[in-house]
């Protein structure tokens, strides 16, 4: 099974930031940067290609929203929105998410291979608060 939809069945644990009927976003398990998050919309897509648009449309609103939320609260001087479709493209989960992905002046993020451990608990208050 999907991992993600593992996580929207409540089988696994997350840091949820966010949910509604549609879509779900929680801390990324391994934070790029201090503070991101994956939007994920709570019906099987494996991608981009085969997501219905009503779906899209929802994510990006959210993913609007919640990248404002986390920009001031997290203090970052800026924010990638990044969504991979397929394995070239570095897509690791076949569910179709968008990354929220903070950025701070002079940090070390690159596409590929940079993660962190953050403690997720005091991000998502941080967050929420």
């Amino acid at each position: 099974m999907c991992v993600f939809c593992s996580i929207i069945k409540g089988e696994l644990p997350s840091n949820i930031v966010y949910q509604d009927d549609t879509v779900i976003a929680i801390l990324d398990i391994a934070q790029a940067t201090k503070g991101h998050t994956l939007v994920i919309p709570k019906k099987h897509y494996e991608n981009i290609y085969d997501i219905d648009e009503e779906t899209l449309k929802h994510m990006i609103v959210v993913s609007k929203r919640l990248s404002a939320q986390i920009v001031n609260k997290m203090h970052a001087d800026g924010l990638n929105i990044v969504n991979n479709n397929g394995d070239a493209a570095g897509q690791a989960v076949k569910h179709i998410h968008f990354h929220l992905l903070p950025r701070y002046n002079g940090d070390d993020y690159v596409l590929k291979g940079t993660e962190h451990n953050y403690d997720l608990k005091e991000i998502l208050k941080q967050i929420q608060d």
